[in-house]
């Protein structure tokens, strides 16, 4: 089975919460939550209706991607949150333990061996690092794409609404929860690109 980190605080969006529960587990990979525990064994953290629960144990600071398949940022306002910084330095990039997490991250998207999602408003983490973001293809909630705009991203539109979802390189982006399934879907069409990739390489060395 493979496995995903999703990255969590307080304020969630809990359709995606269920849907994430329910869809990678049915197609073969376990789902990890993992946030900053402020120095505690486990936080508990509810999501925008206050309906859903989770207690998550693992902390980003001590995650290392290379162990996941994807790692996939939820919306609500739960990025929001893990951008924060609790003393941040005047001309010093974000140093925040979930943003200081997705600049490994994306140094393993990058080199083709990590899927990155994100969908609604948890572009805001990447935009704590626009380094990360600048030149980058996304769609987002309509709330922040002058945010993700601001710190360099390319905001795709389909007419006058943002694109339903977006696939550059490693990172697929989507609009609201409203397309989370179609945004697991590709999420898992893509993960299954990637690991084609990663394994043809091999399997070439090996027939040589």
């Amino acid at each position: 089975m493979g496995k995903i980190a999703v990255l969590v605080e307080a304020h969630f969006d809990e359709t995606e919460y269920r849907r994430f529960n329910e869809f990678f587990p049915a197609n073969g990979y376990a789902v990890d939550y993992v946030s900053h525990l402020w120095g505690r064994p486990s936080l508990r953290f509810k999501g925008n209706d206050m309906t859903e629960e989770d207690e998550v144990t693992i902390e980003v600071a001590e995650l290392d991607p290379a162990d996941y398949d994807g790692v996939i940022l939820i919306g609500g306002y739960a990025m929001d949150r893990l951008r924060y910084q609790e003393h941040p330095l005047k001309g010093r990039p974000n140093q925040a333990p979930a943003v200081a997490f997705l600049r490994r991250a994306v140094e393993e998207m990058d080199a083709g061996r990590l899927l990155i999602g994100t969908i609604c408003h948890s572009m805001w983490l990447f935009c704590a690092a626009p380094e990360l973001l600048r030149g980058r293809r996304v769609t987002c909630a309509h709330n922040i794409y002058c945010d993700v705009e601001a710190a360099g991203g390319e905001v795709v539109f389909d007419a006058d609404q943002t694109a339903e979802t977006v696939v550059d390189g490693g990172l697929v982006s989507a609009r609201h929860p409203g397309v989370v399934d179609r945004f697991m879907e590709v999420f898992l069409e893509e993960l299954g690109t990637q690991k084609q990739a990663v394994a043809a390489p091999a399997a070439k060395g090996a027939g040589q």
